[in-house]
């Protein structure tokens, strides 16, 4: 029978010596310049409310027909860049143009640091 060589968790340890060459530095890192990406387009969409539904359901509607969304009236809509939850806000007009006023925002970074 052949001798079976298992490898064992610590085979994969790594010795503490390995860790310790390197100098943590306590110094904070610079700030990153971020100014490449003011440049960049983003779609920036408002979600009134949402329904989920069957297709079935779907077919069967008609002009005049109401779907229920899960929304109250008055609460903030979702505002979303590419997608992603940017914030919550409410519709206003400005000048005869639709436009949104920033209620909340979610607590995001690009550069990776919870300012």
């Amino acid at each position: 029978m052949a001798e079976q060589n298992i490898l064992q968790d610590e085979d994969f340890l790594l010795d503490d010596e390995f860790f310790n060459e390197k100098e943590v530095s306590s110094q904070p890192k610079p700030k990153k310049d971020m100014s490449f990406f003011h440049q960049l387009p983003v779609q920036v969409t408002l979600e009134l409310a949402s329904a989920e539904m069957s297709l079935g359901e779907l077919t069967q509607m008609g002009e005049g027909d109401v779907v229920a969304l899960d929304r109250m009236v008055g609460e903030p809509l979702d505002i979303r860049v590419n997608g992603a939850l940017l914030g919550r806000g409410e519709v206003v007009e400005v000048n005869g143009r639709y436009g949104v006023r920033l209620l909340e925002v979610e607590a995001i970074s690009l550069t990776g640091a919870n300012d």
